[in-house]
């Protein structure tokens, strides 16, 4: 209110003072006397005053005209002016407003609509860095791969967008199965950006599916200092890779080597099964059954496995069955009630001829726990105290239909090995194996060596006789369930 009844003031004074201005220039007298061409012109003072503005305007139009003149000049000459900077702000604009429906029409998956966008931005910005990335991910959608290739090739050339490039034609070598050529451009782009998650991950697996296990190693180190993967981690992988580095090694029988790389592997990750056993049977051949011995122990406390219930009979292996038992005792009075020590306690009672004593060390396992090899144990304990063949025959049958038990299951995919490796066969995933349970519906058949780990590969005595005949018999059966004729070992 107070601010409008200044304003209003303001405005009457004003005026008062424009009025009073013109009454004294009319009643004053003189004014201006021009000359011009011979005519002398007489002006008086309220005349002079408005001449004189109207003089000042001409001026300032006069100037005006001459600086458009002058920038209507210079724009035809190609320089910056502000007219040129103004057509380049609209051009800048559509193409940024090209650009991002390009994105939209990508997020959307509309890879043909994305492509024309990005054509039209690269029109109007004339900025590749931007559009052809954009234009590569758009020609991919739309299934113009060699546009999309081309693309990629461009983002090399520039420094700025070199990695973008190198990783977008990797990933299509890797879509087309060239894994030398994805490989070696794995690591490019991990030399461009050692950081970069994804690119660590994809060189690892390919290092691995190449078995160059050095290289994974150093890849995986490359991991663990840029913080990418927890210590832990890194520490259980490399042992995989140092296992599977000693694995080739001794398939080249250097012998030596393998032993360094098989005992390393176990000092990395002493629950690594394999690992364990290799180191175990490196220091057999070394002679040095007191290191193997706590190998196997060290392993058998993180996880109890019949290899490493096999490697630890093979430190002893021309010992008396009950000097088995007995020595075998100092590895299973850790995790006693475990399924798995059950079994090979069942397994070393049967080579004893002990069967009261196997049927004590089996339980109740084959009611709480049935699995193949649980119910053949108890189908050999009938067969060695004299119960008939009736029975004998109906817990191999039973045998059949029973869980097949832990196995080697990769946990990316659930695809069952017959023995662990570093990368799953089925997808490729780098120590995705575990010893665990498959799913009902994904168990393999072993066959009856697979039963008895214990009884394979020993001397054929008196000792062994029932176990394997029922295991034989176990392998009739099958066959007859199957509808074939029994083998020649079976019959």
């Amino acid at each position: 209110m107070i601010w409008s009844l200044v304003k209003i003031i303001v405005f009457v004074v004003a005026v008062a003072a424009l009025a009073l201005g013109a009454g004294w220039l009319l009643e004053s007298e003189g004014g201006v006397r021009v000359v011009v061409a011979g005519t002398e012109y007489s002006l008086g003072p309220l005349q002079s005053v408005i001449g004189f503005l109207i003089l000042v305007i001409v001026i300032w139009l006069g100037l005006k005209l001459l600086s458009l003149l002058v920038v209507c000049w210079t724009f035809l000459n190609g320089d910056e002016t502000a007219l040129s900077r103004y057509f380049a702000r609209n051009k800048a604009a559509k193409g940024f407003d090209a650009l991002a429906e390009g994105m939209m029409a990508l997020a959307s998956g509309e890879g043909r609509l994305a492509l024309a966008k990005a054509e039209k931005a690269d029109k109007y910005l004339n900025r590749p860095e931007l559009t052809n990335l954009l234009t590569a991910q758009a020609a991919e959608m739309a299934g113009d791969r060699q546009k999309a290739e081309q693309t990629y090739r461009k983002l090399v050339e520039n420094d700025a967008t070199r990695f973008v490039g190198v990783r977008g034609i990797m990933k299509q070598k890797l879509a087309d199965g060239d894994t030398d050529t994805a490989l070696k451009l794995a690591q490019k782009a991990f030399a461009l950006k050692p950081k970069h998650i994804d690119t660590q991950d994809v060189l690892l697996k390919l290092q691995a599916e190449t078995k160059d296990w050095a290289g994974a190693r150093q890849t995986l180190s490359a991991k663990l200092k840029h913080g990418s993967l927890p210590r832990d981690v890194h520490k259980r992988r490399d042992a995989v890779l140092a296992l599977s580095e000693a694995r080739d090694v001794l398939a080249e029988d250097e012998t030596i080597e393998a032993r360094e790389a098989a005992i390393e592997a176990n000092r990395l990750s002493p629950d690594l099964i394999p690992a364990a056993v290799m180191a175990a049977h490196s220091y057999i051949d070394q002679g040095q059954k007191k290191y193997a011995t706590r190998v196997l122990k060290k392993a058998w406390e993180a996880q109890p496995h019949p290899d490493l219930a096999a490697t630890f009979a093979a430190i002893e292996p021309n010992e008396t069955p009950e000097a088995r038992v007995k020595r075998f005792a100092q590895l299973t009075r850790t995790h006693p009630d475990h399924s798995e020590t059950q079994m090979l306690m069942t397994e070393l009672h049967l080579a004893a001829e002990d069967f009261p004593s196997a049927r004590r060390a089996l339980g109740d396992l084959v009611e709480t726990d049935p699995t193949t090899r649980s119910v053949t144990l108890m189908a050999a304990i009938e067969k060695g105290e004299g119960a008939s063949d009736a029975v004998i025959q109906g817990w191999l049958a039973r045998a059949l239909t029973a869980p097949r038990g832990p196995q080697w299951v990769c946990e990316n995919c659930q695809n069952i090995h017959t023995e662990w490796a570093p990368t799953c066969d089925n997808c490729s995933a780098f120590d995705t194996l575990a010893w665990k349970r498959p799913p009902a519906s994904e168990v393999t058949m072993p066959g009856g060596t697979q039963v008895l780990p214990l009884l394979v590969g020993s001397a054929p005595d008196k000792t062994s006789e029932t176990a394997v005949t029922v295991i034989e018999d176990t392998d009739v059966l099958e066959a007859e369930d199957l509808g074939n004729p029994p083998s020649k070992a079976a019959s």
